[in-house]
């Protein structure tokens, strides 16, 4: 059951991630002030995806809060590089993101960080 917990943490993060990438591009017309760019921000909250993305960051954390009453941190936490796997194959099919040689490097190394990290559980 605790790995239901890392995965449900991760899918939440991802979700939460990917859907305020979508929405706060859709935002035009930044303020450079940094007090207008919280106003114009804090006027976006209404917006149904954007609540949804800050509840998925929530109930990430409460999925998360669960999942380390299962497991070590040292063992759990690796997982969550996961979702930088998760969001940057989806932000470059989503959002048409750059894919580079030097990212797929950096998404490997994180991808075998975890294999020999979970290796000690």
């Amino acid at each position: 059951m605790g790995y239901i917990y890392i995965i449900g943490t991760i899918g939440f993060t991802v979700y939460g991630q990917l859907i305020l990438k979508w929405r706060i591009a859709r935002l035009t017309n930044w303020p450079e002030n940094t007090t207008a760019k919280l106003l114009y921000l804090l006027k976006a909250l209404p917006d149904p995806f954007i609540l949804s993305g800050l509840l998925a960051a929530f109930v990430a954390s409460l999925f998360w809060m669960l999942a380390m009453s299962k497991f070590p941190l040292s063992y759990a936490y690796p997982f969550m590089s996961l979702s930088f796997v998760l969001v940057f194959l989806l932000s470059a099919v989503l959002f048409h993101e750059t894919i580079t040689w030097t990212k797929v490097a950096g998404l490997i190394l994180v991808i075998l960080g975890l294999i020999v990290s979970s290796q000690s559980h």
